[in-house]
């Protein structure tokens, strides 16, 4: 049988974690931009398990924004999925099923803009969360009367002027709008952009004092490791435990961090953080944000080059593979931690990497190095590059394994055998096609308009990664790895 809300009275209790009816009469609370599996395995967990405890009672309406794939399987499911999460916490193994009831509805920003509009109507509405990806936070001169706008922020600042007239502009009538996208100082930058959007769209002076007096924009973090549909192995496996079949299935690691910028009020309206001791609502969230962006998305961005490279499918399997483990642990502890752009206490990021690497071990998460390039490029110049020019403010050496990791990127965007998923993909083609390999580097590292500096003006740093290139092509990245972390295994 398929899950659905009308199959739940005949799945068996105990293998998984039903919801009762009652959710389902729950009004709607939350407008969420995105579909993807970090926000059902991680905001929607967090509102889910504050509604069966009677503390949010609340749901999400989903929009989906892209033309890519659709939304039959939330039909089909009446929006419900199961989430696995699996890991060890606190030294305990875990292995919870929950089959989520957050979200309400499903709607395509194409084919349903006007009933999401219609959602500016209802006084119940009081959240927006967002992931759309570290490129949707960008400013297009996007006209918000088209149906829908093109942009994020144009869809976004659409449905705060449809609630603005429809509730006459009234100051309760404002949202609390949590991005969590893995971009600095999200919340602000979102903010930024949709009143550049409302002034450029010549909307009235009354709404944007309203929008910029009674909506809230956060600056959040998010961190918990979402690799969203396991294998066909592990999928069968799973749906025979549970007797039913399940199209929006995912993992997650038991870890999670909700770490929200905000006062009493936000932490009023945001109340299924009451339910979730993983949430923090607090003044400042950048020492939390540092130490997720640098050393876990840091690590993960500078590795999974070498990994992909050397034939290594998954983090699991790099933490298994003797070279792979030892680069990223030195990779992380030696060169990342000691330069992370932010005053933190060694003890702390060394904490910090420890657990990290715990997280990367857990033999549950199947998390591809594959689907870690996506958007390489951007996780690049964001991740890493900070950490980079720290490292140089206090040596005029270059860091060898951080080097080693960007070489490898260079040669992943080729593109030999392998898709590439990023904006920067033409760019690099065109070099490849027409460039030596050091050329290639050269270019690359003095794109000024990319990276915002010049990389060749680092000490070291292209002549360390020429070399690191030029072994990759000759030896292979296996190789070229043994030579970075053979004097430590």
């Amino acid at each position: 049988m398929i899950l659905s809300r009308f199959t739940l009275k005949n799945i068996v209790p105990g293998t998984v974690d039903v919801p009762d009816e009652s959710i389902f009469s729950l009004p709607e609370k939350v407008l969420q931009f995105g579909t993807g599996v970090l926000l059902r395995g991680l905001p929607d967990d967090y509102i889910d398990k504050a509604n069966r405890k009677g503390i949010f009672n609340g749901r999400v309406v989903v929009v989906k924004s892209t033309s890519q794939g659709d939304t039959s399987a939330f039909e089909q499911q009446d929006n419900l999925y199961t989430l696995c999460v699996r890991g060890i916490r606190q030294g305990k193994k875990v292995e919870e099923n929950r089959i989520n009831a957050a979200v309400s509805r499903v709607l395509s920003a194409q084919e349903d803009w006007e009933e999401i509009l219609e959602c500016a109507h209802d006084g119940g509405m009081q959240v927006i969360i967002s992931n759309t990806t570290e490129v949707g936070i960008q400013l297009v001169n996007d006209d918000i009367r088209r149906h829908p706008p093109l942009s994020f922020p144009g869809k976004l600042l659409a449905f705060l002027y449809e609630r603005f007239q429809a509730f006459g502009g009234s100051p309760h009538s404002g949202m609390v709008i949590v991005p969590t996208e893995l971009v600095p100082d999200n919340g602000k930058k979102l903010e930024s952009i949709v009143l550049e959007l409302a002034h450029l769209n010549s909307l009235p002076e009354e709404f944007i004092e309203w929008l910029e007096k009674h909506n809230h924009f956060c600056n959040s973090l998010v961190d918990r490791i979402v690799p969203g549909k396991p294998d066909a192995a592990q999928q069968a496996a799973l749906e025979a435990e549970f007797g039913y079949r399940d199209k929006l299935l995912c993992m997650a690691e038991a870890y999670s961090l909700w770490a929200i910028e905000g006062d009493a009020h936000i932490r009023k309206v945001l109340s299924f953080a009451e339910a979730n001791e993983e949430i923090a609502i607090v003044p400042d969230i950048n020492l939390h944000r540092e130490l997720k962006l640098r050393l876990l998305n840091g690590t993960h961005t500078l590795s999974c080059g070498p990994a992909f490279l050397a034939g290594i499918d998954t983090v699991k399997q790099a933490m298994d593979d003797p070279a792979m483990s030892v680069y990223i642990q030195d990779l992380m502890m030696q060169e990342l931690a000691v330069s992370i752009p932010f005053p933190v206490e060694r003890s702390l990021a060394a904490a910090f990497s420890a657990s990290v690497l715990d997280r990367f071990r857990n033999p549950h998460i199947h998390h591809l190095w594959k689907s870690i390039t996506a958007q390489y490029s951007s996780k690049m110049k964001m991740r890493c590059i900070p950490l980079l020019l720290q490292h140089y403010k206090t040596s005029n050496t270059p860091p060898p394994l951080f080097a080693f990791g960007f070489a490898a990127y260079l040669w992943f965007m080729k593109g030999e055998g392998h898709e590439v998923t990023d904006g920067q993909a033409g760019v690099f083609s065109r070099r490849w096609q027409t460039l030596r390999p050091e050329e290639v580097v050269l270019h690359t590292m003095t794109d000024k308009a990319f990276w915002e500096t010049d990389l060749t003006l680092l000490p070291g740093f292209y002549s360390a990664v020429a070399a690191d290139l030029q072994t990759i092509m000759q030896e292979g990245a296996k190789a070229a790895l043994r030579k970075h972390t053979v004097q430590t295994i």
